[in-house]
């Protein structure tokens, strides 16, 4: 099955081509199958890959395979070619799997959009950009899937483009990803400038020989390869984009937050841990990023009224927890929470969008309660994945990745106790926030009646969330702490590509006194909310009546003021600076200066003969200024058409001169 690799991304790009070239000439029905169809193959084929990569075993755990040379120029060849380790395994697993479920989901909730054979065209690009991105064996070709999923988070976002609303979201989701993608840019030159090579595995292992430790070019090139990353994970300065892109379908929600997209940061920087590990200020400031993330985006999330928004300021603080585990070394205990993460996020927007729905677009937990019994599906499987979201203890996969990377950044070398207090406090804010959605939505009175010829999710939207809900509960079965078993097989298989945590501290009092510690945040959140938002609510409205509190929660709900700052100290200088119309800064300059040569001229006798001369030179300035200003029409094609005559007229001149 292993030759068969190539086929994972390229039956959903198949099945984008069928859709963008015939999609308006076929029945929703084959619009379905082609777009969901694709795939289901290609997780399936990635499924049996699995198996056949686990039982096989291959060289070094890792199978490589070329198709061509994409670029030959001088020393200069990549090629378009996959790379399958453990690491990469888990991604295209994650990736194909959770996406397949969220395509089937949307063949029943996005039945009646205009534009369904477009919504899949754009789902199918993703997905198959993403599978380019975790399996790329070199790091043009990863760029490649990258800047792909970039042009289909701004085409999905903005799907429904006739709200102007979504189309300024899609905007600056691709403005700001472009910053950090800018960055990663230049990285990649760096590294191939310096170290004649961007196959990822000849160049890991030259960083390791070329490049001492803390060497100034490493910590460069790490600086530049995070920046990326910040930008495409929506971390801490690059995090503003995210919540916007609720805009979009609540299943597009659902692929950016779970399979696609925000993960690829992660999976960067675990992929390129060897130059990061040479880099301790940039490895340290991928932890310092990462709680930094967790607490404030926990804390926005906990001050939103949209039910989306909350689950979009969760999944900044779940990267956040990603980060830090990163930043401390911590490799599979990062990607075993990525995968954990996939399932119950992609578990509660699809829950989210079952709720949304049935309630003709409405969006705000304070104007719904009461969908327990109205919604049972809906609620057992928010309830599960919120419960997961939580780490509630024993019962749920993000128990077991969360209270893992919690230990480690306790014990590991490059962790300590301040990191570790931000990733406790993160826990009990999470559990908070989430559960209090849980109670405003779900119990108490009913605020918004549900229409009674609302239907009830039929299979295509159930069955996901079933297999979600799931795998949401057992998925972290693979990974134990040592009072449950010590089973470690996870870790395990991905230690075959990511070097182990360096633990310095080992004690399994320790770690039984931590446990109980991540427990008591997870139980005592989850009782809280209970009390606050479900038991005695009145007390909540009391605080709120405080203005100190009602100012810093709207400031929390504003995501602490960032988008405020970036526009007052990027956006509006810049539109000044840019706006060219008679209040622009240049035209003041020749209108000040015209006016002041005026008014100079008309006190000098208009019959003398050097009158006649200044008046002269200033009409001609009139002239000039008014016909410059003229050629500033705003016409993108005006100034296109003179750009290219004058390079048709500098070429002739070159030619015949």
């Amino acid at each position: 099955m292993l030759p068969l690799l190539w086929l994972i991304p390229t039956l959903p790009l198949a099945g984008f081509l069928m859709l963008a070239l015939g999609g308006s000439h076929l029945s929703r029905r084959s619009v379905a199958v082609i777009g969901t169809g694709s795939v289901a193959l290609s997780a399936l084929i990635a499924i049996l890959i699995a198996i056949d990569f686990i039982a096989a075993r291959p060289p070094g755990l890792a199978f490589q395979q070329e198709a061509w040379v994409w670029i030959a120029t001088a020393d200069f060849s990549p090629k378009i070619g996959f790379y399958l380790d453990a690491l990469s395994l888990v991604m295209v697993l994650v990736v194909t799997v959770v996406s397949f479920l969220i395509h089937l989901y949307s063949t029943e909730f996005m039945i009646n959009d205009e534009g369904y054979a477009r919504f899949f065209a754009y789902m199918n690009l993703f997905v198959g950009s993403m599978c380019i991105l975790v399996l790329a064996d070199n790091l043009l070709f990863l760029y490649l899937g990258w800047e792909g999923v970039g042009l289909c988070s701004y085409l999905l976002i903005g799907f429904w483009y006739r709200d102007p609303d979504n189309g300024r979201a899609a905007r600056k989701a691709f403005i700001v990803t472009r910053i950090g993608d800018t960055a990663m840019a230049l990285g990649l030159s760096l590294l191939f400038t310096h170290l004649g090579t961007l196959d990822i595995q000849p160049l890991m292992q030259r960083v390791t020989q070329q490049w001492p430790e803390g060497s100034e070019l490493a910590i460069l090139a790490a600086a530049l390869l995070l920046a990326g990353a910040v930008g495409k994970s929506a971390q801490l300065p690059l995090q503003t984009w995210l919540p916007d892109a609720m805009a979009g379908p609540t299943p597009v929600s659902a692929l950016i937050h779970a399979a696609t997209m925000v993960t690829a940061g992660v999976y960067l920087i675990a992929r390129t841990h060897a130059l990061f590990s040479l880099a301790p200020p940039v490895q340290l400031a991928v932890a310092v990023i990462g709680a930094l993330t967790l607490l404030l985006a926990g804390f926005s999330a906990l001050a939103q009224k949209d039910i989306k928004r909350v689950l979009a300021y969760s999944t900044i603080s779940q990267i956040g927890y990603m980060f830090l585990a990163l930043g401390v070394g911590a490799w599979s205990a990062a990607i075993f929470h990525l995968m954990t993460h996939a399932f119950f996020k992609a578990l509660l927007f699809l829950s989210a969008g079952v709720v949304i729905r049935s309630l003709h677009e409405e969006h705000n937990i304070f104007r719904m309660g009461g969908l327990r019994k109205k919604l049972p599906v809906a609620f057992w499987t928010f309830l599960i994945g919120s419960a997961s979201l939580a780490a509630l203890p024993l019962v749920t996969a993000g128990f077991y990745s969360k209270d893992l990377i919690l230990w480690q950044v306790w014990s590991s070398a490059q962790g300590n106790s301040w990191l570790w207090v931000a990733g406790w406090a993160g826990a009990i804010l999470t559990g908070f926030y989430i559960f209090r959605v849980v109670f405003l939505v779900f119990f108490g009175e009913a605020r918004t009646a549900v229409p009674l010829e609302t239907k009830r999710p039929g299979l295509r939207i159930t069955i996901p969330l079933v297999v979600l809900a799931t795998l949401s509960l057992t998925g972290g079965w693979i990974e134990t702490p040592p009072f449950l078993g010590n089973l470690t097989l996870f870790s395990d298989f991905v230690q075959h590509a990511l070097p182990p945590a360096q633990v310095i501290h080992d004690g399994k009092n320790d770690q039984t006194i931590l446990e109980l510690l991540a427990i008591a945040a997870s139980l005592g959140s989850i009782a809280l909310a209970y009390l606050l938002f479900l038991r005695y609510p009145y007390f909540i409205h009391s605080l709120m009546l405080i203005p100190v509190l009602a100012r810093i929660r709207k400031f929390w709900g504003s995501g602490w003021g960032f988008d405020w700052l970036y526009d007052n100290l990027i956006i509006r200088p810049y539109l000044w600076l840019a706006y060219a119309d008679r209040h622009d800064v240049i035209d003041n300059i020749y209108s000040m200066a015209i006016s002041c040569t005026l008014r100079w001229l008309q006190k000098i006798d208009r019959h003398d003969v050097i009158d006649n001369i200044y008046s002269g030179l200033a009409e001609l300035c009139l002239f000039l200024y008014r016909a410059l200003s003229a050629t500033q029409s705003g016409q993108v094609r005006r100034y296109a058409a003179a750009i290219a005559a004058g390079s048709i007229g500098i070429i002739f001149m070159g030619v015949f001169a």
